[in-house]
């Protein structure tokens, strides 16, 4: 859920910086998984002001350009050379200054420096529409009509504001927090503050010459249900300011009538709804439930059959809106819209959540209505709403509210003893703070007496229903870091805990990818079907499909931690950030004979550079070499030493090792098969048997001394077939000589017309020591021609002297 700042100061005044913000709302338990600074324009218009031309001639080397100075504010006019055909004296211009940054529509950022232009001097740029990203034109430049002083930052004029947004995990048991006003309430008891809302007080209807009639035939699913008849609005874009604020959260504006709607239901959590008051056939509302098999056209263009449980908001001919969840396609507003009846109630969070399953269709209001929204509220947002209207899209109030509730609901009272408070938290921390907390929660306190008191919580608090949530309210509100650890704190649990940490082990071993500079990614287990179609090695059939998923592109479970990785990698590159080394923990889902298979892995990337561009080095890009070199240290850090690899036929891969140990496949390492993806440079992947991993992690280490003896290079120089590999030679050498080889390392390689088709050149070394004496020649020879004599007989090799 994205929270604006700019928004919530609307509802409290607020001092602190956004990073202290959100530090008190994950405190409180609204935790912030991320803060963005949001401009409606790039760059805000950072370092352009406006400024005024005072001197406009020809530029003595260049028929197109003029030669301007202009007056931005400062002690001394700016020379600035121009070459917009339109620019004149006295003109009110947009300046880009020195060292300011412009983000023109469709090309690239570009900083503006100080320069000669034909021989004259430049500090800065006037300019157009276009090339500050207000717009497309750039037939010249901007020229305003304002008397601001010159030197004004450009926002100013341009009504442009940057705004800090909160990305806030919500947890399915804090609807109450689902809007910028519930926030505000967290942060009133936080801070101290008191909160600001919107009044209307100057609310009332205009007229009673539109009155729409409402009845609730099935009060159960709707207990409220408030609303009120508009006349001659003019349906048209929202003016700047209700834009940046729907913008900043990820809404895309829709209209001025649509917008207000949305920005009450942000803003407040009541969700409303509005519908064109002329297709309300019989100009009156029943909400009720159809027939079971009834069919219903959604906004979304779908016929879906009703259930005989969802409630409908009907006109005397059919339905018109799934109420609480989505609209139809008849009713909503659109730009020919004159007449508007606007809607706001409190329905059943079981209906609703029954509905919202059924046609799997999530949306703001059915998020907000299945938890729980506040039934004393309904007025207050619809006198908000019609009052919004009224200001940004005309016309007037044409009826008296009109507000069913037949049975009020009540508050929820809880018993709570000042004892059980203390016990809870771990401290006395007064009867005083206890009251002040809850009061500033909004939660009442009657019958106080010694022992105790009965708290009144609103009915939008659903969560606070018992004594153990009185007290968490009193916690979170105090602080846990407030709550001292006693000195006396012990355990009676007796049992060993197991040796091995699966979380301990896998954060070492994060600590250690990231030492090599790695970054670790965390992706969704839900994924898109047609991944298992891009390669054949993954079996469609194998998938596990979701029932009630949450989006149509994630509809199965994964089968491997590839494509999101990519996605992962896609993103970045797009971003311009291309040189990656990432890995993930995470698990796999497979389908097969009846039965679910979940399985660990550990997925690696490398893509891009591994060594920048520097005057020291030269670029050196991504490659096989460099993911099986980090693959290698994982295996060592587990102490597998002695693997095994052959080549691997899965497509998943362009080419690539599969690596077993103990006759047991342990892994996959490989150039990603292009057809996996469509970035254009070459991506290199590990995929690891994390759960094989974990079985060989051990806190048993044996030690042994550094050996006091040197330490021995031989290199050999062989030709042998192109089909024998490395790892042929590897093994060969370690049968051959078990005791005295320490490392093998390949200096060379070469493929040319100075050897036989078909051959190839490896120049080698072999590291020998022994631990108890030094080498002697005969040893060292003995051991080379053992060698020697293995790779020509075992090999074919030909050794070069």
């Amino acid at each position: 859920m994205k929270i604006s700042l700019n928004w919530l100061k609307e509802y409290i005044e607020i001092q602190e910086s956004p990073e202290e913000i959100a530090a008190l709302l994950t405190s409180s338990g609204l935790e912030v998984e991320g803060i963005e600074e949001i401009e409606t324009i790039p760059g805000g218009l950072k370092g352009i002001v406006i400024g005024e031309v005072i001197t406009c001639e020809k530029h003595p080397n260049a028929d197109k350009l003029s030669k301007t100075t202009v007056d931005i504010g400062r002690e001394e006019s700016s020379p600035i050379v121009c070459g917009a055909p339109n620019v004149a004296v006295g003109q009110k211009v947009v300046v880009a200054t020195v060292n300011s940054t412009l983000y023109p529509k469709g090309h690239e950022p570009f900083k503006i420096k100080k320069a000669k232009i034909r021989g004259e001097v430049s500090e800065g740029m006037i300019c157009a529409e276009d090339e500050i990203g207000l717009g497309d034109a750039h037939e010249g430049i901007l020229v305003l009509d304002t008397d601001l002083p010159n030197g004004t930052p450009a926002a100013a004029y341009f009504n442009i504001e940057s705004d800090w947004v909160f990305e806030i995990g919500l947890t399915p048991n804090r609807v109450d927090g689902a809007s910028h006003l519930g926030v505000a309430r967290d942060l009133k008891a936080l801070l101290g503050r008191n909160i600001t809302k919107r009044s209307v007080d100057q609310f009332k209807p205009d007229s009673n010459n539109r009155i729409t009639k409402v009845s609730v035939e099935n009060t159960e699913a709707c207990p409220r249900y408030s609303s009120l008849t508009m006349t001659g609005v003019t349906v048209k874009p929202s003016p700047d300011w209700l834009q940046n604020r729907l913008r900043a959260i990820g809404i895309n504006p829709t209209n001025n009538v649509v917008d207000v709607t949305n920005y009450v239901l942000h803003g407040l959590g009541q969700p409303m709804h509005a519908f064109d008051a002329d297709a309300i056939t019989g100009g009156e509302v029943i909400v009720k439930t159809l027939p079971e098999g009834s069919k219903f056209t959604t906004l979304d263009e779908k016929e879906r059959t009703l259930a005989s449980t969802d409630l409908m908001i009907c006109n005397t001919e059919g339905g018109m809106c799934i109420g609480g969840v989505f609209g139809g396609t008849k009713s909503g507003v659109k730009e020919t819209t004159t007449n508007v009846f606007l809607e706001s109630a409190y329905f059943s969070p079981y209906y609703i959540r029954r509905s919202a399953q059924k046609h799997q269709l999530k949306t703001d209001a059915s998020f907000r209505y299945e938890r729980g929204t506040d039934p004393n509220i309904t007025l207050y947002a619809l006198k908000v709403a019609a009052m919004l209207i009224k200001e940004v899209a005309g016309g007037e109030i044409a009826s008296d509210i009109s507000d069913i509730y037949p049975d009020p609901i009540a508050d929820f009272e809880v018993d709570v003893k000042y004892s059980n408070v203390y016990r809870l938290i771990g401290k006395n921390i007064g009867k005083d703070k206890v009251r002040s907390i809850l009061t500033s929660l909004d939660i009442q306190i009657t019958n106080e007496h010694e022992d105790g008191f009965k708290a009144i919580v609103p009915p939008y608090r659903v969560d606070v229903q018992r004594e153990a949530d009185i007290v968490e309210e009193v916690l979170r509100i105090y602080g846990y870091d407030n709550v001292e650890i006693s000195d006396y704190l012990s355990s009676t649990f007796l049992s060993e805990f197991p040796k091995i940490d699966k979380d301990r082990v896998q954060m070492d071993l994060s600590r250690t990818l990231a030492g090599d500079g790695f970054h670790e990614i965390i992706t969704n287990s839900q994924t898109k079907e047609d991944y298992s179609k891009r390669v054949e090695s993954i079996n469609s059939e194998e998938n596990v499909h979701i029932l009630n998923y949450l989006s149509e592109d994630l509809t199965v479970m994964r089968q491997t931690l590839l494509f999101h990785g990519l996605e992962v990698i896609e993103r970045n590159v797009n971003r311009k950030n291309t040189d990656l080394k990432l890995f993930e923990v995470g698990t796999t889902y497979r389908l097969k004979d009846k039965k679910y298979i979940e399985k660990h892995r550990l997925s690696i990337f490398v893509t891009g550079n591994t060594v920048g561009e520097t005057w020291l080095d030269e670029v050196k890009p991504a490659s096989f070499h460099d993911i099986m070199s980090s693959v290698s240290k994982v295996f060592r850090k587990f102490g597998i030493a002695d693997f095994d690899s052959t080549i691997t036929s899965d497509d998943q891969f362009a080419y690539g090792l599969s690596i077993s140990y103990n006759n047991r496949e342990i892994g996959r390492v490989g150039k990603v098969n292009p057809k996996a993806y469509s970035l254009k440079q070459e991506v290199f992947y590990a995929d690891l048997d994390w759960d094989f991993l974990m079985k060989q992690n051990t806190t048993d280490f044996s030690f042994q001394q550094l050996s006091k003896f040197p330490e021995v290079r031989r290199d050999l120089s062989l030709v042998i077939d192109k089909a024998v590999k490395f790892e042929d030679i590897r093994k060969l050498s370690t049968k051959l000589e078990r005791n005295l080889i320490k490392k093998i390392n390949v200096f060379d390689v070469y493929e040319g017309d100075k050897i036989d088709e078909g051959k190839k050149a490896y120049a080698i070394s072999f590291f020998l020591q022994d631990q108890n004496k030094t080498l002697t020649d005969k040893m060292i020879d003995k051991t080379m021609s053992r060698l020697m004599h293995g790779f020509e007989k075992d090999l074919g090799a030909v050794i070069r002297k």
